[in-house]
Parts: structure tokens; C-alpha cells; sequence
């Protein structure tokens, strides 16, 4: 078993050896599941609050949201009015099956190409968060749901 204590058969050990002890302790008690859990639940709080600042009640689109979309987040190929619908329902449905994981690297890779569509079209200065979302959402593409996840229940990798 791995300790955090210094080593008595050896009293000279180095702050190195101490922060690889540490290193391996953390390694031991932090599994994937635990990672992907975080990066699930990180990612989805993320796109659900934007969803919920986009609607009234339930899922009636605001206004504002189709005016957003007509001037600040306006993209090219797609219209304002049908852009606002996909990212709302968008950013309500895929941070709920990520919460649940359920499907949950396909809801993640969706996340991503909306993350990329953001930095690319509407903030390119805002590539460092941007950043931060897409490595939570590698987590999630990579190595999946983890353990505690209704894919891990239904069996999908």
C-alpha cells in the first residue's frame, strides 16, 4: 500500500519522490469513471445553462434568442430562426443524456461540434474556454461514460 509519509529507511527523500508518491496515491483513487463522471456533469451544467437562458417556461424560445441569432451568433448556411431552435434543443437534450449517460460520446462529439461551430463563427477570441470544454469532452470520447452510466447498464461502449 502506498502512503503520503515519509519513508523511515530512508529520511533524506526528496520532494520528487514525494509528489510521485502523491502522483501514484492519485492514480490508485481517481478511476476513469470518476473522470468521465466529472467531465459528464462539468460539460453538461456548462450547455444546459445556456439552453435554460435561451427559453421561458418549459421550451418556449424567447425572443431575445431569435434575435441573438439573427445578430451577434448569425452563421452562415443556416437561418436565425432555425440556428436558435438546434443549438436550444440542442443544449437541453444532449446535457441531459450525458447526465444520465446515456449515448453519452455521441452527445459529447454533438457538444463538440457546436463547441467548434462557437469558436470558429461566433467567439474565435474565446478559444481558451472553448478549449477547457473540448478537453472535458475528450474525456467523455475517449474513454466513454464510465461505470456509473446507463450506457455502462445497456452495455454501449
Amino acid at each position: 500500500m502506498h502512503t503520503l509519509h515519509r519513508n523511515p529507511a530512508n529520511p533524506t527523500s526528496s520532494p520528487l519522490q514525494h509528489s510521485n508518491r502523491l502522483a501514484v496515491w492519485l492514480q490508485h483513487h481517481i478511476s476513469d469513471s470518476m473522470l468521465g463522471l466529472v467531465a459528464r456533469l462539468a460539460i453538461a451544467a456548462v450547455f444546459f445553462y445556456s439552453g435554460r437562458t435561451k427559453v421561458s417556461g418549459f421550451l418556449t424560445i424567447k425572443p431575445s434568442t431569435f434575435s441573438l441569432f439573427e445578430t451577434e451568433y448569425a452563421l452562415p448556411l443556416l437561418s436565425p430562426y432555425l440556428a436558435a431552435h438546434l443549438a436550444t434543443y440542442a443544449e437541453h437534450l444532449f446535457p441531459l443524456l450525458l447526465v444520465l449517460g446515456l449515448l453519452a460520446r455521441l452527445s459529447a462529439l454533438a457538444l463538440l461540434g457546436m463547441t467548434l461551430v462557437i469558436q470558429l463563427f461566433v467567439y474565435p477570441d474565446a478559444w481558451p474556454t472553448h478549449l477547457t470544454w473540448i478537453g472535458l469532452m475528450l474525456v467523455v470520447i475517449g474513454r466513454g461514460a464510465g461505470r456509473w452510466s446507463a450506457d455502462r447498464m445497456l452495455g454501449i461502449r
